[in-house]
């Protein structure tokens, strides 16, 4: 958490005097977001190990996951990021303008048009829960299984009108430079989970579980409420704002990212699709491991991305790209001196800690094996992840959601083709098929990082290419070399407990890749040093 915060601070001293401010604004804010993000994915650790050990991959819970599935679509189709990256820029840009009256009649108006839409889809999402499970979630469901996944739906779908409301207070904090307690409002939503599992499943089975969603979703926009409510100038209306020339940017905005998201949820759909004709505990499996990888994706790139959109935001409003070039390459270089040890950590460690996390009651040592299996082709994604969700955010600060939105679809639609291409190469090879599902989204999001990089690069005229370049390398020989310790490491320490056995071996390759990028003089931890030194 620490190293994510005094990172970018450490790429600031060797930035122009102008970029530094608004660097360690970035700075100080991802400080605050990671440190709620890490609190986030504990909270969520122990829900997903909970629900695992509680449910194992049985029927009941690929028939929860297809139906969560859904709701979390409807919600980052209609709230989620396609809205959140439309208005904050605007809203933004208004707060920059000192125009607070016009900025919350915005506000208002789109959390009043997003409830009115999220309600009426949820309705006709509950009357035709079943034809959506068996024509679009799962059709390679039982019959008794697809029933259960309808009837999970028609409840869980109740989150997503709450998390619509939910994620718009989000936006509105960040752009005031509220971070934390958006931040942990996802804890808020796992302890939801986890009250569902303690309290609801005991007596109600896997229905207590999709209650425990529907109160995470209501504990997550209950504790921003409080900080909404102390902002100042901060009024509401009851109005949909049709007749604003600001709602009509947000809406100018949002479809072509609504399109990106449609693509990328329906991707995600297709990957429900396919497994469901795969062998039992596959929805499951690519469930848990894709949300493993996208834990320390979280606690690394959307922390530092949610901080640094607002700076980019501004910085765009004040017409200040000069700054903006000197944020994005500090932030780009901090992002990939943490994703890159993670994805080769979480590769190498991958199933002792899906063991540590989920094996007991009902998650055998053949779930671990495909959850495992799937992580290691979604871990070799991690910092293809980690810098879209970087270059994206700069898009969006431009005005741009046109771009990454392109860049999205041809990337997801490449996705689709490879699920099946992958599917079937693993099946001839007698490899465990949905693998193939998670290679396929590695491969996409890798082709895509590579070509928004370069569009931004057009767009700023630079966005110093050279010194991220380097720096990678810088990244790569020594996760090289964590790897190579944590691989010897193995043979020596395989009959300790694995959780102290696995707590040593990230402890040693921490350690490890710091001296190498600190000996190869990295520039980022060599500033880093000399901050604590300064400190002290």
């Amino acid at each position: 958490m620490r190293t994510g915060l005094t990172g970018i601070m450490a790429c600031m001293q060797t930035e122009p005097e102008t970029s530094r401010q608004a660097n360690l604004q970035i700075a100080r804010s991802a400080g605050t977001v990671m440190a709620a993000f890490v609190i986030s994915k504990l909270i969520g650790l122990l829900a997903t190990s909970l629900t695992a050990r509680v449910f194992g991959t049985s029927p009941e819970s690929n028939s929860f996951f297809a139906a969560n599935r859904f709701s979390e679509i409807l919600f980052n189709l209609v709230a989620g990021g396609a809205l959140g990256s439309a208005f904050i820029p605007v809203f933004t840009g208004l707060l920059v303008a000192d125009d607070h009256k016009k900025a919350w009649k915005l506000a208002a108006s789109i959390i009043n048009l997003v409830t009115v839409v999220l309600i009426a889809v949820s309705i006709l999402s509950m009357i035709f829960s079943r034809q959506v499970v068996h024509y679009l979630l799962a059709p390679g469901f039982a019959p008794r299984e697809e029933i259960l996944t309808a009837q999970l739906l028609r409840i869980q779908v109740i989150s997503s009108v709450i998390f619509g409301i939910s994620g718009l207070v989000m936006g509105i904090l960040n752009s005031h430079h509220r971070f934390f307690l958006p931040a942990l409002a996802p804890a808020m939503y796992q302890i939801g989970w986890i009250l569902g599992i303690y309290f609801l499943t005991p007596v109600m089975g896997v229905f207590g579980l999709a209650w425990g969603v529907v109160l995470g979703s209501a504990l997550h926009l209950l504790v921003q409420v409080p900080q909404l409510l102390r902002l100042p100038n901060q009024k509401y209306e009851v109005t949909l704002g049709l007749d604003l020339p600001e709602v009509r940017e947000v809406a100018r905005l949002m479809v072509p990212r609504l399109l990106g998201v449609a693509i990328v949820q329906l991707n995600f759909l297709i990957n429900t699709y396919l497994a469901s004709f795969q062998p039992p505990g596959s929805i499951t499996a690519i469930s848990l491991a894709f949300t493993l990888m996208i834990m320390p994706e979280s606690a690394i790139a959307q922390s530092i991305a949610i901080a640094a959109l607002p700076t980019f935001s501004k910085q765009v409003a004040l017409n200040k790209l000069d700054e903006m070039r000197s944020s994005l390459s500090a932030t780009l270089r901090v992002v990939l001196m943490l994703a890159v040890p993670a994805s080769i950590g979480m590769i190498l460690l991958r199933r002792p800690i899906v063991s540590l996390l989920y094996e007991g009651r009902q998650f055998d040592a053949h779930s671990t094996d495909l959850v495992a299996w799937a992580l290691l082709w979604y871990c070799l994604g991690l910092v293809g992840h980690s810098v879209v969700e970087i270059i994206s955010r700069a898009f969006y600060a431009l005005h741009d959601t046109k771009t990454p939105v392109t860049v999205g679809v041809g990337a997801m639609s490449l996705n689709l083709m490879l699920s099946f291409a992958f599917v079937a190469l693993f099946n001839r090879l007698g490899w465990m098929p949905h693998g193939g599902l998670a290679l396929a989204n590695t491969v996409a999001t890798f082709i895509e990082a590579i070509l928004l990089l370069i569009l931004m690069r057009r767009r700023l005229q630079g966005i110093d290419e050279n010194r991220i370049v380097g720096s990678t390398i810088k990244f790569l020989f020594a996760g090289l070399a964590m790897g190579v310790l944590i691989w010897e490491m193995n043979a020596i320490l395989p009959r300790m407990h694995v959780a102290l056995s696995l707590g040593l071996r990230i402890l040693c390759g921490m350690a490890v890749y710091l001296l190498v990028i600190f000996l190869l003089r990295s520039e980022e931890i060599t500033s880093l040093f000399r901050i604590f030194r300064k400190r002290s």
